[in-house]
Protein backbone atom coordinates (compact mmCIF):
# COMPACT_ATOMS: atom_id res chain seq x y z
CA UNK A 1 0.00 0.00 0.00
CA UNK A 2 2.55 2.30 0.54
CA UNK A 3 4.91 1.48 -2.57
CA UNK A 4 1.44 2.67 -4.38
CA UNK A 5 1.31 5.59 -2.37
CA UNK A 6 5.02 6.38 -3.03
CA UNK A 7 4.29 5.97 -6.99
CA UNK A 8 1.67 7.86 -7.01
CA UNK A 9 3.14 10.40 -4.91
CA UNK A 10 6.37 10.36 -7.60
CA UNK A 11 3.82 10.48 -11.04
CA UNK A 12 1.88 13.41 -9.60
CA UNK A 13 5.20 15.48 -8.49
CA UNK A 14 6.40 14.40 -12.05
CA UNK A 15 3.53 15.48 -13.84
CA UNK A 16 3.74 18.71 -12.22
CA UNK A 17 7.66 19.27 -12.87
CA UNK A 18 7.21 18.29 -16.69
CA UNK A 19 4.39 20.96 -16.64
CA UNK A 20 5.74 23.71 -15.38
CA UNK A 21 9.00 22.85 -17.48
CA UNK A 22 6.73 23.20 -20.46
CA UNK A 23 5.70 26.43 -19.95
CA UNK A 24 9.62 27.70 -19.88
CA UNK A 25 9.60 29.12 -23.54
CA UNK A 26 12.41 30.82 -24.86
CA UNK A 27 12.25 33.72 -27.91
CA UNK A 28 11.81 31.84 -30.88
CA UNK A 29 15.47 32.22 -32.31
CA UNK A 30 16.79 31.52 -28.77
CA UNK A 31 19.99 29.73 -28.49
CA UNK A 32 19.78 25.73 -28.35
CA UNK A 33 21.69 26.53 -24.86
CA UNK A 34 17.96 27.68 -23.52
CA UNK A 35 15.42 25.23 -25.24
CA UNK A 36 12.28 24.15 -24.25
CA UNK A 37 11.29 21.58 -22.37
CA UNK A 38 14.47 20.61 -19.46
CA UNK A 39 12.51 18.67 -16.99
CA UNK A 40 14.05 19.60 -13.37
CA UNK A 41 12.48 16.35 -11.72
CA UNK A 42 14.05 12.58 -12.12
CA UNK A 43 13.02 10.30 -12.60
CA UNK A 44 10.58 12.06 -14.88
CA UNK A 45 10.10 9.82 -18.12
CA UNK A 46 7.23 10.56 -20.78
CA UNK A 47 5.13 7.93 -22.28
CA UNK A 48 3.93 9.58 -25.52
CA UNK A 49 1.72 7.13 -27.47
CA UNK A 50 0.64 7.31 -31.33
CA UNK A 51 -3.21 6.85 -31.39
CA UNK A 52 -5.73 6.69 -34.84
CA UNK A 53 -8.77 5.71 -32.83
CA UNK A 54 -9.95 5.54 -29.11
CA UNK A 55 -10.78 2.06 -27.82
CA UNK A 56 -13.21 2.67 -24.27
CA UNK A 57 -11.84 -0.20 -23.26
CA UNK A 58 -8.75 1.15 -22.95
CA UNK A 59 -9.46 3.69 -20.67
CA UNK A 60 -7.86 2.10 -16.92
CA UNK A 61 -4.29 2.46 -19.00
CA UNK A 62 -4.77 6.08 -19.09
CA UNK A 63 -2.47 6.66 -16.24
CA UNK A 64 0.32 4.93 -18.25
CA UNK A 65 0.16 7.52 -20.64
CA UNK A 66 1.70 11.24 -20.45
CA UNK A 67 1.26 11.98 -24.06
CA UNK A 68 -1.31 10.73 -26.59
CA UNK A 69 -0.10 11.80 -30.72
CA UNK A 70 -3.61 11.92 -33.02
CA UNK A 71 -2.72 10.57 -35.75
CA UNK A 72 -3.42 12.17 -38.43
CA UNK A 73 -3.82 15.88 -39.51
CA UNK A 74 -3.45 16.87 -43.31
CA UNK A 75 -2.38 19.62 -45.47
CA UNK A 76 -4.98 20.69 -47.76
CA UNK A 77 -4.12 23.93 -50.32
CA UNK A 78 -1.31 24.61 -48.08
CA UNK A 79 -3.33 24.70 -44.91
CA UNK A 80 -3.41 22.13 -41.51
CA UNK A 81 -7.08 20.57 -41.02
CA UNK A 82 -8.53 17.59 -40.37
CA UNK A 83 -10.71 15.56 -42.25
CA UNK A 84 -14.67 14.54 -41.44
CA UNK A 85 -13.26 11.39 -40.25
CA UNK A 86 -10.22 12.33 -38.15
CA UNK A 87 -12.38 14.52 -36.61
CA UNK A 88 -14.63 12.02 -35.78
CA UNK A 89 -11.59 10.43 -34.72
CA UNK A 90 -10.31 12.69 -32.84
CA UNK A 91 -13.00 13.74 -30.82
CA UNK A 92 -12.94 10.69 -28.23
CA UNK A 93 -9.30 11.30 -27.53
CA UNK A 94 -10.01 14.84 -26.86
CA UNK A 95 -12.60 13.85 -24.34
CA UNK A 96 -9.96 11.48 -22.32
CA UNK A 97 -8.55 15.31 -21.08
CA UNK A 98 -11.77 14.93 -18.67
CA UNK A 99 -10.87 11.37 -17.34
CA UNK A 100 -7.56 12.38 -16.74
CA UNK A 101 -6.71 16.22 -16.45
CA UNK A 102 -3.22 15.06 -16.27
CA UNK A 103 -3.15 13.61 -19.72
CA UNK A 104 -2.23 15.92 -22.83
CA UNK A 105 -3.59 15.60 -26.71
CA UNK A 106 -1.22 16.72 -29.72
CA UNK A 107 -2.44 16.37 -33.10
CA UNK A 108 0.27 14.72 -35.74
CA UNK A 109 0.41 16.60 -39.46
CA UNK A 110 1.74 14.35 -41.95
CA UNK A 111 2.94 10.56 -41.53
CA UNK A 112 4.45 8.37 -44.34
CA UNK A 113 3.20 8.98 -47.83
CA UNK A 114 1.57 12.34 -46.71
CA UNK A 115 2.63 15.57 -49.40
CA UNK A 116 2.20 19.30 -48.75
CA UNK A 117 5.44 19.68 -46.60
CA UNK A 118 7.50 21.09 -49.03
CA UNK A 119 5.77 23.48 -51.03
CA UNK A 120 4.05 24.88 -47.95
CA UNK A 121 7.03 25.55 -46.62
CA UNK A 122 8.64 26.87 -49.56
CA UNK A 123 7.60 30.26 -49.32
CA UNK A 124 7.11 32.83 -46.08
CA UNK A 125 3.10 33.04 -46.96
CA UNK A 126 3.02 28.45 -46.92
CA UNK A 127 4.77 28.62 -43.73
CA UNK A 128 2.47 31.37 -42.07
CA UNK A 129 -0.89 29.49 -43.42
CA UNK A 130 0.32 26.12 -42.17
CA UNK A 131 1.53 27.56 -38.91
CA UNK A 132 -1.78 29.99 -38.51
CA UNK A 133 -4.30 26.92 -39.66
CA UNK A 134 -2.00 24.17 -37.41
CA UNK A 135 -2.31 26.87 -34.38
CA UNK A 136 -5.97 27.32 -35.25
CA UNK A 137 -6.78 23.65 -35.29
CA UNK A 138 -5.23 22.98 -31.71
CA UNK A 139 -7.23 25.55 -30.17
CA UNK A 140 -10.55 24.77 -32.10
CA UNK A 141 -10.49 20.95 -30.89
CA UNK A 142 -9.12 21.47 -27.29
CA UNK A 143 -5.58 19.34 -28.29
CA UNK A 144 -2.42 20.70 -26.29
CA UNK A 145 0.15 20.98 -29.30
CA UNK A 146 0.79 20.11 -32.67
CA UNK A 147 3.53 17.44 -33.90
CA UNK A 148 4.97 17.50 -37.09
CA UNK A 149 5.55 14.06 -39.39
CA UNK A 150 7.71 15.07 -42.30
CA UNK A 151 8.64 11.46 -43.93
CA UNK A 152 11.24 13.35 -44.86
CA UNK A 153 12.70 17.10 -45.81
CA UNK A 154 14.47 16.75 -49.56
CA UNK A 155 13.82 13.05 -49.53
CA UNK A 156 11.14 11.88 -51.81
CA UNK A 157 11.20 8.21 -51.17
CA UNK A 158 7.96 7.62 -49.99
CA UNK A 159 6.39 9.61 -53.36
CA UNK A 160 6.03 13.33 -52.20
CA UNK A 161 7.76 16.14 -53.42
CA UNK A 162 10.86 17.50 -52.19
CA UNK A 163 13.54 20.42 -53.35
CA UNK A 164 16.81 21.29 -51.93
CA UNK A 165 15.60 23.64 -50.16
CA UNK A 166 13.86 21.45 -47.55
CA UNK A 167 16.33 21.59 -44.94
CA UNK A 168 16.10 25.22 -44.09
CA UNK A 169 12.42 25.62 -45.10
CA UNK A 170 11.59 22.86 -42.32
CA UNK A 171 13.28 24.86 -39.55
CA UNK A 172 11.52 28.34 -40.49
CA UNK A 173 8.10 26.44 -40.87
CA UNK A 174 8.99 25.03 -37.45
CA UNK A 175 9.51 28.19 -36.75
CA UNK A 176 6.41 30.11 -37.86
CA UNK A 177 4.52 27.32 -36.06
CA UNK A 178 6.21 27.76 -32.56
CA UNK A 179 5.42 31.37 -32.97
CA UNK A 180 1.99 31.12 -33.67
CA UNK A 181 1.18 28.75 -30.78
CA UNK A 182 3.33 31.58 -28.58
CA UNK A 183 0.69 34.20 -29.75
CA UNK A 184 -2.13 31.55 -28.84
CA UNK A 185 -0.78 30.72 -25.44
CA UNK A 186 -1.09 34.26 -24.19
CA UNK A 187 -4.56 33.98 -24.20
CA UNK A 188 -5.07 30.91 -23.67
CA UNK A 189 -2.50 31.21 -20.55
CA UNK A 190 -1.08 27.56 -21.43
CA UNK A 191 1.73 26.16 -23.37
CA UNK A 192 0.97 24.46 -26.24
CA UNK A 193 3.80 21.81 -27.30
CA UNK A 194 5.46 21.11 -30.52
CA UNK A 195 7.20 18.00 -31.28
CA UNK A 196 8.72 16.43 -34.50
CA UNK A 197 8.10 12.66 -35.47
CA UNK A 198 11.81 12.33 -37.17
CA UNK A 199 13.87 9.86 -38.58
CA UNK A 200 17.65 9.20 -38.27
CA UNK A 201 20.71 8.35 -40.44
CA UNK A 202 20.32 8.68 -43.64
CA UNK A 203 17.27 10.27 -43.33
CA UNK A 204 18.02 13.45 -41.59
CA UNK A 205 20.54 14.67 -43.60
CA UNK A 206 18.37 17.11 -44.99
CA UNK A 207 17.43 18.47 -41.63
CA UNK A 208 19.21 20.85 -39.20
CA UNK A 209 18.80 18.89 -36.57
CA UNK A 210 20.80 21.70 -34.04
CA UNK A 211 18.41 24.24 -35.86
CA UNK A 212 15.18 22.46 -35.02
CA UNK A 213 15.91 21.73 -32.01
CA UNK A 214 15.42 25.65 -30.84
CA UNK A 215 11.78 25.64 -31.61
CA UNK A 216 10.64 21.62 -30.32
CA UNK A 217 9.75 20.67 -26.80
CA UNK A 218 11.03 17.02 -28.01
CA UNK A 219 11.93 14.64 -30.32
CA UNK A 220 9.96 11.18 -31.02
CA UNK A 221 12.51 9.17 -32.95
CA UNK A 222 11.39 6.80 -34.87
CA UNK A 223 13.50 4.05 -34.04
CA UNK A 224 11.62 1.34 -36.19
CA UNK A 225 10.90 0.02 -39.49
CA UNK A 226 15.17 0.20 -39.81
CA UNK A 227 14.51 -3.07 -42.01
CA UNK A 228 11.28 -3.13 -44.26
CA UNK A 229 10.22 -3.71 -47.49
CA UNK A 230 12.59 -0.98 -49.33
CA UNK A 231 15.79 -2.12 -47.75
CA UNK A 232 17.74 -5.01 -48.91
CA UNK A 233 17.88 -7.63 -46.15
CA UNK A 234 15.65 -8.11 -43.26
CA UNK A 235 17.14 -7.47 -39.66
CA UNK A 236 16.08 -6.04 -36.53
CA UNK A 237 13.45 -3.50 -37.36
CA UNK A 238 13.98 -1.53 -34.23
CA UNK A 239 16.96 -3.20 -32.27
CA UNK A 240 18.70 -1.01 -29.16
CA UNK A 241 21.97 -2.28 -30.59
CA UNK A 242 23.76 -3.03 -33.57
CA UNK A 243 23.56 -7.17 -34.42
CA UNK A 244 26.98 -9.44 -35.01
CA UNK A 245 25.58 -9.94 -38.40
CA UNK A 246 25.14 -6.11 -38.80
CA UNK A 247 26.33 -4.10 -41.56
CA UNK A 248 28.64 -1.52 -40.51
CA UNK A 249 25.82 0.95 -41.26
CA UNK A 250 23.13 -0.18 -39.82
CA UNK A 251 20.73 1.96 -38.21
CA UNK A 252 20.26 1.24 -34.63
CA UNK A 253 18.32 2.94 -31.84
CA UNK A 254 21.50 3.73 -29.82
CA UNK A 255 23.23 5.29 -33.00
CA UNK A 256 19.88 7.57 -33.51
CA UNK A 257 20.07 8.86 -29.83
CA UNK A 258 24.03 9.89 -30.03
CA UNK A 259 23.62 11.19 -33.68
CA UNK A 260 21.04 13.78 -31.92
CA UNK A 261 23.18 14.20 -29.01
CA UNK A 262 26.62 14.84 -31.02
CA UNK A 263 23.84 17.63 -32.60
CA UNK A 264 23.56 19.27 -29.29
CA UNK A 265 19.85 18.11 -28.81
CA UNK A 266 19.99 17.79 -24.52
CA UNK A 267 19.12 13.97 -24.24
CA UNK A 268 16.12 14.87 -21.78
CA UNK A 269 14.14 16.10 -25.32
CA UNK A 270 14.92 12.61 -27.10
CA UNK A 271 11.73 10.11 -26.49
CA UNK A 272 12.93 6.89 -28.89
CA UNK A 273 10.69 4.59 -29.97
CA UNK A 274 8.83 1.17 -29.70
CA UNK A 275 7.17 -0.53 -32.44
CA UNK A 276 3.74 -2.64 -31.45
CA UNK A 277 4.09 -4.80 -34.56
CA UNK A 278 6.39 -7.07 -36.52
CA UNK A 279 7.77 -6.91 -39.88
CA UNK A 280 7.95 -9.65 -41.70
CA UNK A 281 10.17 -11.40 -44.57
CA UNK A 282 9.57 -14.36 -46.59
CA UNK A 283 12.04 -16.76 -48.97
CA UNK A 284 14.67 -15.36 -46.74
CA UNK A 285 18.56 -16.86 -47.36
CA UNK A 286 18.82 -19.32 -44.24
CA UNK A 287 22.00 -18.20 -43.31
CA UNK A 288 22.32 -16.76 -39.27
CA UNK A 289 18.48 -18.10 -38.59
CA UNK A 290 18.00 -15.43 -41.50
CA UNK A 291 19.15 -12.61 -39.98
CA UNK A 292 20.64 -9.77 -41.57
CA UNK A 293 20.09 -11.60 -45.05
CA UNK A 294 18.52 -11.11 -48.51
CA UNK A 295 15.13 -11.80 -49.11
CA UNK A 296 12.56 -12.88 -51.97
CA UNK A 297 9.75 -10.69 -50.38
CA UNK A 298 8.43 -8.24 -47.91
CA UNK A 299 5.31 -9.91 -46.17
CA UNK A 300 3.66 -7.55 -44.26
CA UNK A 301 3.45 -5.64 -40.66
CA UNK A 302 2.08 -7.90 -38.23
CA UNK A 303 0.31 -6.50 -35.35
CA UNK A 304 1.43 -7.49 -31.74
CA UNK A 305 -1.75 -9.22 -30.85
CA UNK A 306 -1.24 -11.68 -33.81
CA UNK A 307 2.20 -12.25 -33.45
CA UNK A 308 1.69 -13.43 -30.04
CA UNK A 309 -1.33 -15.63 -31.51
CA UNK A 310 -0.26 -17.03 -34.56
CA UNK A 311 3.61 -16.91 -34.44
CA UNK A 312 5.73 -17.06 -31.76
CA UNK A 313 6.73 -20.28 -31.19
CA UNK A 314 4.40 -21.38 -32.96
CA UNK A 315 3.89 -23.29 -36.20
CA UNK A 316 7.19 -23.62 -36.82
CA UNK A 317 8.57 -20.19 -36.01
CA UNK A 318 11.01 -20.35 -33.33
CA UNK A 319 11.47 -17.27 -30.99
CA UNK A 320 15.46 -16.31 -30.83
CA UNK A 321 17.03 -13.66 -28.85
CA UNK A 322 20.10 -11.53 -30.20
CA UNK A 323 22.32 -10.57 -27.45
CA UNK A 324 24.20 -8.13 -29.02
CA UNK A 325 21.00 -5.99 -30.54
CA UNK A 326 18.65 -7.25 -27.41
CA UNK A 327 16.07 -7.59 -30.20
CA UNK A 328 14.18 -10.70 -30.48
CA UNK A 329 13.12 -12.21 -34.01
CA UNK A 330 11.65 -15.45 -35.06
CA UNK A 331 12.74 -17.87 -37.43
CA UNK A 332 10.83 -20.64 -39.62
CA UNK A 333 13.60 -23.05 -41.78
CA UNK A 334 10.95 -24.75 -43.51
CA UNK A 335 9.10 -21.97 -45.33
CA UNK A 336 12.30 -19.57 -45.08
CA UNK A 337 9.97 -16.86 -42.87
CA UNK A 338 11.57 -13.87 -41.02
CA UNK A 339 10.07 -11.39 -38.62
CA UNK A 340 11.68 -9.09 -36.39
CA UNK A 341 9.28 -7.36 -33.74
CA UNK A 342 9.78 -5.67 -29.94
CA UNK A 343 8.52 -7.59 -26.71
CA UNK A 344 7.77 -7.07 -23.48
CA UNK A 345 11.64 -8.05 -23.37
CA UNK A 346 13.69 -5.61 -25.73
CA UNK A 347 11.01 -3.09 -24.14
CA UNK A 348 13.03 -4.00 -20.49
CA UNK A 349 16.00 -3.60 -22.30
CA UNK A 350 15.06 0.19 -23.95
CA UNK A 351 13.74 1.45 -20.90
CA UNK A 352 17.22 0.88 -19.30
CA UNK A 353 18.92 2.13 -21.55
CA UNK A 354 16.28 5.71 -21.21
CA UNK A 355 17.05 5.71 -17.81
CA UNK A 356 20.82 5.59 -18.22
CA UNK A 357 21.14 7.57 -21.00
CA UNK A 358 18.68 10.48 -18.85
CA UNK A 359 16.45 10.64 -21.95
CA UNK A 360 12.93 12.25 -22.36
CA UNK A 361 11.47 8.49 -22.45
CA UNK A 362 9.65 6.12 -24.75
CA UNK A 363 7.09 6.39 -28.18
CA UNK A 364 5.31 3.96 -29.69
CA UNK A 365 3.56 3.22 -32.49
CA UNK A 366 0.28 2.68 -31.81
CA UNK A 367 -2.15 2.55 -29.54
CA UNK A 368 -5.06 -0.14 -31.19
CA UNK A 369 -2.01 -2.66 -31.82
CA UNK A 370 -1.71 -3.83 -28.35
CA UNK A 371 -4.86 -4.14 -27.48
CA UNK A 372 -4.76 -6.13 -24.34
CA UNK A 373 -2.09 -3.59 -22.92
CA UNK A 374 0.96 -6.04 -22.78
CA UNK A 375 3.63 -3.60 -24.80
CA UNK A 376 2.42 -0.67 -22.68
CA UNK A 377 2.56 -2.12 -19.86
CA UNK A 378 6.05 -2.89 -20.06
CA UNK A 379 6.96 0.42 -21.22
CA UNK A 380 5.26 1.63 -18.09
CA UNK A 381 6.66 -0.85 -15.36
CA UNK A 382 10.29 -0.54 -16.37
CA UNK A 383 10.16 3.13 -16.36
CA UNK A 384 8.06 3.09 -12.78
CA UNK A 385 11.17 0.84 -11.50
CA UNK A 386 13.79 3.46 -11.75
CA UNK A 387 14.73 4.71 -8.50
Amino acid sequence: MKTRANRHLRNVLCSIAIAVAMTIAPTPGAAASTTRSSRPCHPCFQTVGYVTRWNPVEDRRLGMINTLIFAFAEIKHGAVGLSPAAENRLRPVIALKRRDPRLRVEISVGGWGAGGFSEAASTAAGRRLFAESAAAMVRQTGADGIDVDWEYPGISQSGIRSSPHDQQNFTLMLAAVRQALDAQEKAAHEHYTLSVAIADGPFVRYVDIPAVNRYVDWFNLMTYDFVNGLTTTTGNHTGLYASRWAPADARTTNRAVHQFLAAGVPSRKLIIGVAFYGRAFDDVRPIHDGLYQPYGHFIAMIPWPKLVADYINKHGFKRHWDVQAHAPFLWNPVTRTFITYDSPRSIAAKDRYVVRHHLGGVMYWEQSLDPGGTLLRAIHDGLERTP
